[in-house]
């Protein structure tokens, strides 16, 4: 899809089902590109497609111009129900550990760095279609508090802290002041 409007006429065309896996190619109606794209264009194509079938199966069927953080709240949690990320609850026996040497009956979720990723994407997507900046419901508020919600939750319940990667710095060259010649040295 090549701009927004072109999203929410195709949104009140035929319905078709939504592809879960994100990761599975849905066909785009928009020419295939000269050049290969990166991995990264690939996946965000794919997933600016999954949500706008999102939006055209909502009921009722939903324009992207009228979509809100609320709405794309409703299409993470719709994800969950495709997640493979074991989170246990409070009272599960392996509650905090990593590694349980146990089945148990907790659900699977969407993985914290999973739902943060296609945010990004989508976010970037939005505006890359033609969304102006301060009107992306990827960029709410209130999905970036959901988004610290499920990463600390999840760490409390996998064991795992999420610490936030510190940037390296490239080493600083030494610079060694230049020193006057002296004299008499040849």
């Amino acid at each position: 899809m090549d701009s927004i409007q072109e999203m929410e006429n195709s949104n009140t065309e035929n319905a078709g089902s939504l592809t879960p896996n994100l990761a599975t190619p849905t066909p785009s109606s928009s020419s295939p590109s000269p050049t290969s794209s990166s991995r990264y264009e690939n996946q965000k194509r794919r997933d600016w497609n999954t949500f706008g079938q999102y939006l055209k199966n909502h009921r009722p069927p939903l324009s992207l111009s009228r979509c809100s953080g609320a709405h794309v709240l409703e299409f993470l949690r719709y994800l969950d129900q495709f997640g493979k990320t074991k989170v246990h609850t409070p009272i599960c026996p392996f509650y905090g550990h990593p590694n349980p040497p146990a089945p148990c009956p907790c659900p699977l979720r969407q993985a914290w760095g999973s739902l943060d990723a296609l945010i990004g994407r989508l976010r970037a997507a939005f505006e890359e279609n033609g969304g102006k900046p301060e009107a992306n419901p990827f960029g709410a508020r209130a999905v970036r508090l959901y988004l610290r919600e499920v990463r600390d939750l999840q760490s409390k319940a996998r064991g795992i802290s999420y610490e936030k990667k510190k940037r390296k710095r490239p080493p600083q060259q030494q610079q060694i002041p230049l020193l006057p010649p002296q004299p008499g040295a040849s």
